[in-house]
């Protein structure tokens, strides 16, 4: 009998989803505006400490409604990175706004000595406003995303956007549990500590609803804005007015039934990512041109995904890949690069020779929480035998 089929990443349903979804079938609410969701929302706020959560239909939705309650507007600039998937930066266009690509450190995450020479060097201040030199446009915010269950170097950030006076956007959807242990932000998450933040629950993050996300704000006001625009900005629900152009992001009962369900597992499936974590870095790390990249010190992170980073490997990325695949083993490469993609390619993009040296040789390898030891091993030992062990 051949060997079974290895994915990366996908759900785990091993707690009461079932009960919860079926409980919601019956009460005949299955759409959105059940309690369920309210239910939901409560528990994200109280997890991560945040005054108020709002879900949403999407990662993307929810990043969409956060650079609208930031106040992004037609023309204005964002300061993004460029190794992350495109969800993250496409709802700065949905704003109308135009991102500027800043590269990656050792992080993955966006590089904070190069947003700063970008800031000191391509822009100057004016009247409290960042403005690109280049562009003559208003830099109104940065996004920063948390890559991998990673955490960005927010001391250094944070800094920054106070020093220039840039809105913090924090894309926190592959980082749903990553905190501080130590340093200034001891104790905040990953969403917590800049002005407003996106959670995703997609099919492949640590927790999922399906599809679905959740934004979060230390300002109050941006998050009552960002549920107001996600109920299509309704302002009298009983007579149907609306003042403003609103949109259909709402999350489901079904899809919140799931997610508290999800909530009650999530530290039990960051034990077991730390726990594969550890057997592919004693197993791996070092041996025959490869790394286990690393996470920050100083944080507890979920270690949603594992990068492989083949810096002297006998194989090439992609022929590592199709070699696991034809294993039974799914693997994938990292992102390529926004900057590059064919809708961003007049955008401008600063310092990003390690985001391509990344690029070119990250591969993701099988994470899911759902796995066995045999099937880490079975990896293992499949990755080994194309390093000619």
């Amino acid at each position: 009998m051949s060997e079974k089929f290895i994915p990366l990443s996908v759900p785990n349903f091993s707690g009461n989803e079932k009960k919860y979804v079926t409980e919601a079938v019956v009460s005949e609410w299955v759409s959105a505006g059940g309690s369920l969701v309210g239910d939901f929302e409560n528990a994200v706020a109280k997890y991560t400490g945040m005054p108020q959560a709002v879900a949403c239909a999407s990662g993307s939705a929810a990043l969409h409604l956060c650079f609208l309650a930031a106040g992004i507007k037609n023309g204005d600039e964002v300061i993004c990175p460029a190794l992350t998937f495109i969800a993250a930066v496409n709802p700065v266009r949905y704003a109308l706004g135009e991102p500027v690509f800043i590269g990656c450190d050792d992080s993955l995450c966006i590089d904070p000595k190069a947003v700063r020479a970008f800031c000191e060097n391509n822009c100057k201040m004016e009247d409290g406003k960042l403005i690109n030199k280049k562009t003559g446009a208003h830099v109104k915010a940065i996004e920063i995303v948390h890559v991998f269950g990673n955490m960005a170097k927010m001391e250094e950030l944070m800094d920054i956007a106070k020093e220039f006076n840039l809105v913090v956007v924090e894309d926190a959807t592959e980082a749903v549990g990553t905190y501080y242990t130590e340093g200034r932000y001891k104790g905040k998450m990953a969403g917590t500590i800049g002005d407003i933040a996106a959670y995703s629950y997609n099919g492949n993050k640590i927790i999922t609803t399906g599809s679905g996300g959740m934004v979060v704000s230390n300002k109050p006001e941006w998050a009552k804005y960002a549920k107001y625009l996600s109920t299509q900005a309704k302002n009298d629900e009983l007579q149907f007015v609306h003042d403003e152009i609103g949109y259909n992001y709402r999350l489901t009962n079904l899809q919140a039934a799931l997610g508290i369900a999800q909530m009650e597992q999530l530290e039990d499936f960051i034990k077991t990512k730390e726990h594969f974590y550890s057997k592919y870095v004693n197993a791996l790390d070092g041996k025959k041109g490869m790394k286990i990249l690393p996470f920050e010190g100083g944080i507890r992170s979920n270690k949603w995904f594992f990068s492989l980073y083949l810096e002297d490997f006998p194989m090439g990325r992609d022929e590592l890949i199709a070699y696991m695949t034809e294993n039974k083993i799914q693997t994938r490469p990292i992102w390529a690069l926004i900057n590059e993609q064919k809708p961003y390619a007049n955008n401008e993009a600063y310092a990003m020779e390690k985001a391509e040296d990344y690029r070119a040789k990250v591969v993701n390898i099988p994470c899911s929480t759902n796995l066995t030891d045999e099937d880490i091993d079975r990896v293992i030992e499949t990755i080994l035998k194309a390093a000619g062990e």
